[in-house]
């Protein structure tokens, strides 16, 4: 482990792990893997164009808070018509809603990584103002998910979500 710097200054553990231990899957030294879902909702005019570049910045970030593998990607965006996405005045035509389902377990601190990540790497390289993001994560647990037609909590699949 070393202690690398949080988007506030703060110190956060962080796992070295190799380009082909990240490549072939595996979480963290025990050898364990990690589930998400992301979900993009937001103006097709303007999210259409940056879909890509969301779908990887998003990726990226999740992989740094949650220790994730690179080829675990599961994202969904809702591109919707000006009429049937309503948002307050004081959001612009930027507005950008993401929801992530995870398995519960994951720390304060690691969820608390991914939304600051997620603030400031989509307004840096996205430009999406940080006014015009929400960002929700939902948090359920492994029976509460259907997974290649089992429930979550039979799944032999070792994941680990205590990160």
């Amino acid at each position: 482990m070393q202690l690398i710097r949080g988007t506030g200054g703060e110190s956060v553990a962080h796992s070295r792990r190799s380009y082909q231990e990240i490549r072939s899957g595996v979480n963290d030294e025990k050898g364990t893997r990690t589930m998400a879902q992301v979900k993009v909702y937001g103006l097709k005019e303007y999210m259409k164009p940056k879909q890509t570049l969301l779908s990887e910045v998003i990726h990226s970030c999740i992989i740094d808070a949650f220790q994730y593998p690179v080829k675990k990607k599961f994202h969904r965006f809702f591109n919707l018509e000006r009429e049937d996405f309503i948002y307050p005045e004081d959001r612009s035509d930027r507005y950008t809603i993401i929801e992530i389902s995870i398995f519960e377990g994951r720390s304060v601190e690691a969820k608390k990584m991914l939304i600051k990540l997620l603030f400031e790497r989509i307004y840096h390289e996205a430009k999406i103002d940080m006014n015009d993001l929400e960002i929700t994560i939902f948090e359920t647990p492994k029976h509460h998910w259907g997974i290649r037609g089992l429930p979550g909590d039979e799944l032999q699949l070792n994941y680990n979500v205590n990160v």
